[in-house]
């Protein structure tokens, strides 16, 4: 007379190995403590691959908003130029020359504010590159190895 299978287990999922019982499916503990080095491995390089994908994550974001700076800069060094040109203008003239130069330095001076507040609000969200997701996943996992805590993966 066969015993019942359990649900839930590789029996129930159709497990195309054979089990003579369910004592054979059991592993010794010699057996499970010579997998512990190759999960160990798999775990660290698992973590290692999580952290290089946060920190990735993180530096191009900040990039992005160093990009933004550095177009911001470059705005805010064409609208200077551009208010030196109104001075100019301005002084020679009292003509409405100056007040489209103006117009155009106060275009570019916003651009320049938008483009700056853009790129300090990437950078922010970028910062600190330190991924705490993958810092918060290994602390989880040495207390689970050390057998506190709750591990639930």
């Amino acid at each position: 007379m066969s015993t019942p299978r359990p649900t839930g287990t590789a029996y129930a999922a159709g497990d195309s190995r054979n089990h003579k019982d369910d004592k054979d499916a059991k592993k010794s503990v010699f057996a499970l403590i010579g997998e512990l080095p190759t999960l160990v491995t798999t775990l660290i390089r698992d973590e290692i691959e999580q952290l290089k994908r946060e920190t990735v994550t993180r530096v191009k974001t900040a990039g992005i908003g160093i990009g933004l700076f550095v177009g911001a800069a470059v705005f805010a060094y064409f609208a200077l130029w551009v208010f030196i040109a109104t001075a100019i203008l301005g002084i020679a003239t009292a003509l409405p020359a100056w007040l489209s130069a103006l117009i155009v330095a106060v275009f570019l001076l916003i651009v320049a504010v938008v483009l700056g507040l853009l790129g300090l609000s990437r950078v922010k969200r970028g910062m600190p590159p330190v991924p705490p997701e993958a810092l918060d996943s290994v602390k989880d996992d040495v207390n689970a190895f050390k057998g506190v805590g709750h591990y639930d993966r």
